[in-house]
């Protein structure tokens, strides 16, 4: 299995294993999954319908927890944590991009941002200013105050973007983040998405089906059966360029 080349860890999974249902009726949707994780990575995770990477995202994102097996994030064994301390987790480290966009439809695209801010207790003034930092960094400046019904879907996108790194997470999920989307949407979400890993340092595990979506990414996981099939490390000649421009 080919390693990152990093000195800095931000996530390992040990023998991971998840388990539905008992007996004969069990289904192993992970069947002892060895990962590690640097930070600054853009890592793409691929399989067939069934092989365990969603799974594997929601155990990351602590929408889930494992069977049995190991996993630690910033060396902090996640299993060891109460309810209390992995909702902690996720408000404070972790961003989700999913493939619907998940926005209030009539909140504003500022205040659909400015959502996880509201969780961790921050004033409304900060709130405020780091929403329209965050709108700026997708290139939605001045549409600060549009109800998502008014933007198109790859703007929708760009929104859920924003608020998923409104709170700076050390880690980005993103599942299927442009299989709504037409082909060009699609690669300007994925030029966005790729700024972030290389400008702004966000480390990024992304699920798709799409090859295409995937040579984004530094390293591409192929998952089969609940295991990890193949991992491939990518020189930066084979990924796609980043280039900053076209707004959907």
């Amino acid at each position: 299995m080919n390693q990152p080349v990093s000195d800095k860890t931000l996530l390992e999974t040990r023998q991971l294993t998840k388990v539905y249902g008992i007996g004969e009726a069990s289904v192993w949707a992970l069947a002892g999954v060895d990962v590690m994780i640097n930070q600054g990575e853009f890592l793409a995770v691929m399989g067939p319908s069934g092989s365990g990477k969603s799974t594997f995202m929601n155990i990351l994102g602590c929408l889930d927890t494992p069977s049995s097996g190991d996993y630690l994030f910033k060396g902090v064994e996640v299993g060891s944590l109460d309810r209390n301390r992995r909702a902690f987790l996720r408000r404070h480290y972790l961003g989700f991009v999913f493939q619907g966009y998940n926005l209030l439809a009539r909140t504003s695209a500022l205040e659909n941002v400015e959502l996880p801010l509201i969780y961790r207790g921050t004033a409304s003034s900060a709130r405020r200013k780091l929403a329209e930092k965050a709108l700026d960094i997708v290139g939605l400046r001045g549409w600060e105050r549009h109800n998502p019904s008014e933007l198109s879907g790859g703007q929708q996108q760009r929104v859920a973007i924003a608020r998923a790194i409104v709170t700076e997470p050390a880690l980005l999920l993103a599942d299927e983040p442009t299989g709504n989307l037409d082909t060009s949407r699609s690669k300007e979400i994925m030029r966005l998405i790729t700024d972030l890993n290389v400008h702004q340092g966000i480390t990024i595990v992304m699920v798709t089906h799409d090859p295409e979506m995937a040579s984004y990414a530094g390293r591409i996981i192929g998952f089969r059966d609940g295991r990890v099939e193949s991992d491939l490390l990518k020189g930066p000649e084979s990924r796609q360029a980043v280039v900053t421009g076209g707004r959907s």
